[in-house]
């Protein structure tokens, strides 16, 4: 499967680290009912993760909330640790977007956006993209045609739900 319009995401369960340790969050209950915007990324602390990803978020949280999302889920190849303090250095936590480790890879590779870049050290990692889901189904998706943030940030994700 690769990620289109009209897919319903597959469910999966996701570890996250919570107020007393490592949880659990199950997708497809999360996403029941709700508009939830996702954005991938190759990896926390990376360089135009860490620098242009997450700030996109992060300054569009607001006007995503004003369109009816309900929640801001960025996910990435990392374990829930790595996860949890990148959030909280970036300032996700205090913009509250969920923090997804997908730290086997499993749910990029079942959508198809797995890569690697070895020049980086990035192997099994993820394809930077956006997109709005709806009651599990996606309504719009930005993908990264490059290992740049240009069509996958807040910004344009907002301008692709105008």
């Amino acid at each position: 499967m690769t990620l289109s319009v009209g897919d319903k995401l597959p469910d999966v369960t996701f570890p996250m680290m919570g107020a007393e340790g490592p949880e659990a969050l199950t997708l497809s209950d999360r996403l029941a009912g709700r508009k939830v915007v996702i954005f991938a990324l190759p990896g926390a602390f990376s360089r135009t993760c860490d620098a242009a990803h997450m700030p996109s978020f992060i300054r569009t949280k607001d006007d995503f909330a004003a369109k009816g999302v309900d929640e801001i889920m960025c996910l990435s190849v990392n374990d829930p640790f790595v996860m949890k303090a990148w959030g909280a250095t970036t300032g996700a936590d205090d913009a509250s977007i969920t923090m997804l480790a997908d730290a086997e890879g499993a749910f990029t590779k079942a959508v198809g956006m797995e890569f690697d870049a070895p020049v980086v050290g990035f192997y099994g990692r993820s394809k930077r993209y956006a997109m709005v889901v709806e009651d599990g189904v996606i309504t719009h998706l930005n993908v990264e045609p490059e290992l740049g943030c240009t069509v996958s940030g807040g910004e344009a994700l907002l301008d692709a739900m105008a």
